[in-house]
C-alpha cells in the first residue's frame, strides 16, 4: 500500500472510533434544525411567488438523509466507493419551477454535509450568511428603480390601434409610477401592446374600468409579479 492509502485508512479508522450514537444523533439534530430553518426562510421569502413546487416540504427528510449518507461514507471505504456508482444512476425528473429553489436545495445539502462532518461552526456561519444574503436581496428588490410590480397586455383592433394607444397612455401615465412599453405585435388583424410597470396607484379593477371608459379594446391582461397584491 502506498502512503496516501494508509493515511486514508487511518483517517477512516479514527472517524469510526470517535463516532458514537450521541454524536450521530447530534449531527442529525443539527441538520434537521438547519433544514427547518431553510424551510422557514423559503416560506418567508419565496413561497408566495406563484409557481413554486413547495419544495421546502422535502427539506427535513432531505437533510437527515444526506447527513446519514455522508456519515456512512466516512466510516466505510467500500460503501463510499459503491455509492459513487449507485448515485450516478439517480435522476431527478421533477422540474425546478423557480430558480430560487435550486439555491435553497443547495443550502440544505451544504448544511447537511457540514453537520455530517461535525463542522457545526461552519453550519452556523453558513445559515447566518444565508439569512443576511436573503435580507440584502429583499432590500435590493425594494429599491425603486429595480422594482417591477407586473406586466400588462392590451389588445386592439389593428385599424384603430394607433388612435386608441394614445388614449390608453393618458390613463397609464396617471396610474403608474413607472412604466415602459416593452413590445408590440400585430397578428390576425389585432395589435397588442405589452407594458411593464411599477407603483400602481390604484387597484387593478379601477385601472381596467378607467381604460374601458377611455377606449374600447379586445382584451386587457394584467400579470402581477407577486400574486395576491402589489409590492
Amino acid at each position: 500500500m502506498n502512503k496516501e492509502l494508509i493515511e486514508a485508512l487511518d483517517s477512516f479508522q479514527v472517524v469510526r472510533e470517535q463516532l458514537d450514537v450521541g454524536l450521530f444523533v447530534s449531527a442529525l439534530f443539527a441538520s434537521l434544525l438547519a433544514a427547518i430553518f431553510a424551510s422557514l426562510l423559503y416560506r418567508f421569502f419565496y413561497e408566495r411567488r406563484g409557481t413554486g413546487s413547495q419544495v421546502h416540504r422535502a427539506f427535513p427528510l432531505l437533510a437527515i438523509s444526506i447527513t446519514t449518507l455522508f456519515i456512512g461514507v466516512q466510516i466505510s471505504i467500500p460503501l463510499s466507493l459503491g455509492l459513487l456508482g449507485a448515485l450516478s444512476i439517480i435522476r431527478f425528473r421533477t422540474p425546478i419551477k423557480e430558480p430560487e429553489e435550486v439555491g435553497f436545495i443547495m443550502l440544505v445539502i451544504a448544511s447537511s454535509i457540514a453537520a455530517a462532518t461535525f463542522n457545526f461552526a461552519f453550519l452556523f456561519l453558513l445559515n447566518v450568511f444565508a439569512i443576511i444574503t436573503l435580507i440584502c436581496m429583499r432590500g435590493t428588490t425594494s429599491i425603486k428603480w429595480l422594482k417591477r410590480d407586473g406586466m400588462m397586455v392590451i389588445i386592439f383592433e389593428t385599424p384603430e390601434a394607433t388612435e386608441k394607444y394614445k388614449l390608453v397612455e393618458e390613463v397609464i401615465k396617471e396610474n403608474f409610477g413607472r412604466y415602459q412599453l416593452e413590445s408590440t405585435a400585430i397578428r390576425n388583424g389585432q395589435t397588442s401592446y405589452q407594458y411593464v410597470f411599477s407603483n400602481l396607484k390604484c387597484s387593478v379593477d379601477e385601472l381596467q374600468n378607467k381604460l374601458m371608459k377611455k377606449a374600447k379594446f379586445i382584451a386587457i391582461n394584467v400579470y402581477l409579479d407577486k400574486p395576491g397584491g402589489i409590492r
